[in-house]
């Protein structure tokens, strides 16, 4: 590995003077930064691509290894050795595709081999597009971002860039995906016949626009980019060696393969999308215990305790459902805890429903409220978070009711779920169970809870009412350095807040 900064490449300045690899580390000096070996290499694939006649590349290269920047870089190196060009930048959402324009933009206005394509009035000098001073008049910008959902109708393009197009947000259901496909294929007639398209990201699916064979079960007779000359770089090369060694260290890699699981790992890192059905959720991962939560107080707080840990965060969180005893959707909730190291505990699950017999006096949403606010009782949680997708919308207000009526001193949360259930659930179990980092208590695996785990399938029609809670319950919490995709609930005193305030737990219901 070597890296270039000050000392220039071991090849003649002079030839590589419009060269891509030139232009490259000139930036990069400017930066005052090198220019590892992985970017020489595609630095060289991406010149040699520009001037191979083919037309089609795809490079594919894992998360973080400065693709963008790469690619920011080859844009402003096209308009540079021809101002005539037109490029169309598309990504999965229109914000996105305006960050490759910021970038192409600030590259232009501070390279030294650049400076020629500055306009004198910059009129079209905007986030979403610029317009270099050029020889030519077009229609079209220099340069022109947009998401992939955009109306590009009477738009011309020479080069075409699409910079990570799939990404969750576009991939996570059938119907996006084909969508996603229909769009990138509507492409051909933008581009000019001897024009260059160009597809950089990494694979988010198993059914992924990137796949090097065809998906059968899609239709697929040929690879959605058959034909490409494709450059894949993952994180480890064949001997299982980081390929940037100096940013991607053994122990970094060791810690995102433990963080993310192994299924995003695999995708995301290594470039192999796996099926998601080949997903398994094996209860024999998991650490059990049998050890209640204890509440204690040192110098006037609380603190909670669990196994001899202490806990630090919490929650409570209920999927409501009509909690019918005669079957139907699970109405559950379920209690997490996080120690002080980032361990999981899975320490209570229930399963609510009402009772007719007492229908005449207590009708069913207060049964089932009532259970709730029990249910965050005996697990010293101050704060019951609602999924309000479907009948949960009702809850909320009967829920502060029964609160109300019982002057305690719980609070409620509200939250609509817009991510699929699937996704949720493989996101919150894979990295867990993975690392070994989930423990359940063994009255959870008393109940259907293991048996939800042995038979969950993506897609599948068994049960999941309480892997659906539980998978909530965890993403909630402060997940391993990533963001949080759910509102965490304000923690109390025996969660390490500051303040004053103290949870009364000594209340009946």
């Amino acid at each position: 590995m070597r890296l270039l900064g000050t000392t220039p490449p071991s090849r003649d300045l002079d030839a590589l003077r419009t060269s891509f690899l030139r232009f490259v580390w000139l930036w990069n000096r400017r930066q005052k930064q090198g220019t590892p070996d992985l970017h020489l290499r595609i630095a060289d694939w991406l010149e040699r691509g520009a001037g191979g006649g083919e037309g089609r590349l795809a490079l594919l290269v894992f998360r973080d290894a400065g693709k963008s920047t790469l690619v920011g870089l080859y844009c402003a190196w096209l308009l540079a050795n021809d101002p005539a060009k037109r490029i169309l930048v598309l990504a999965a959402e229109h914000s996105l595709a305006c960050r490759m324009t910021r970038n192409v933009r600030r590259i232009i206005e501070t390279h030294p081999l650049t400076r020629h394509l500055l306009p004198e009035r910059r009129e079209e000098w905007a986030a979403d597009q610029l317009t270099v001073r050029r020889g030519v008049h077009h229609r079209d910008p220099s340069l022109l971002a947009r998401g992939i959902g955009a109306n590009l109708t009477g738009s011309r393009a020479d080069v075409i860039v699409c910079d990570d197009v799939e990404v969750p947000n576009t991939t996570a259901t059938p119907e996006k995906r084909e969508t996603l496909r229909r769009r990138l294929r509507e492409l051909g007639f933008i581009l000019v016949p001897d024009g260059l398209q160009l597809f950089v990201g990494t694979p988010h699916a198993w059914h992924s626009v990137y796949a090097k064979e065809p998906r059968a079960e899609l239709g697929e007779e040929r690879p959605f980019l058959d034909g490409y000359d494709r450059l894949e770089l993952p994180l480890l090369d064949a001997s299982g060696r980081s390929v940037w060694p100096e940013r991607f260290t053994d122990e970094v890699i060791a810690r995102m393969r433990r963080d993310t699981g192994p299924h995003l790992f695999n995708s995301q890192m290594l470039l192999r999308p796996e099926p998601a059905t080949a997903v398994r959720l094996d209860p024999g991962r998991l650490a059990a215990y049998d050890e209640p939560i204890t509440l204690e107080h040192v110098g006037g707080r609380p603190i909670l305790r669990l196994g001899g840990r202490r806990m630090t965060a919490g929650c409570c969180w209920w999927d409501p459902a009509y909690g019918s005893p005669d079957g139907g959707d699970g109405s559950v909730i379920a209690a997490v805890l996080q120690d002080e190291a980032g361990g999981y505990w899975l320490h209570d699950l229930a399963y609510l429903t009402f009772d007719r017999a007492r229908l005449e006096g207590e009708d069913e949403l207060t049964q089932l409220c009532r259970q709730a606010l029990a249910f965050a009782k005996r697990n010293e949680q101050p704060v019951v978070t609602v999924e309000t997708n479907g009948v949960g919308r009702f809850v909320p207000a009967a829920l502060r009711r029964e609160i109300g009526h019982g002057r305690l001193p719980l609070r409620v949360r509200e939250h609509h779920a817009s991510r699929a259930k699937d996704t949720r659930i493989l996101e919150a179990f894979d990295p867990l169970l993975a690392a070994g980092s989930l423990k359940v208590h063994k009255g959870v695996l008393k109940g259907p809870f293991a048996t939800e785990m042995r038979e969950w399938r993506p897609g599948g029609r068994h049960p999941d009412d309480a892997l659906d809670a539980v998978s909530a319950a965890i993403l909630s919490l402060p997940m391993r350095g990533a963001a949080t995709p759910f509102p965490v609930a304000p923690s109390p005193d025996w969660r390490g807040a500051s303040g004053s305030w103290m949870a009364d737990t000594a209340f009946g219901l």
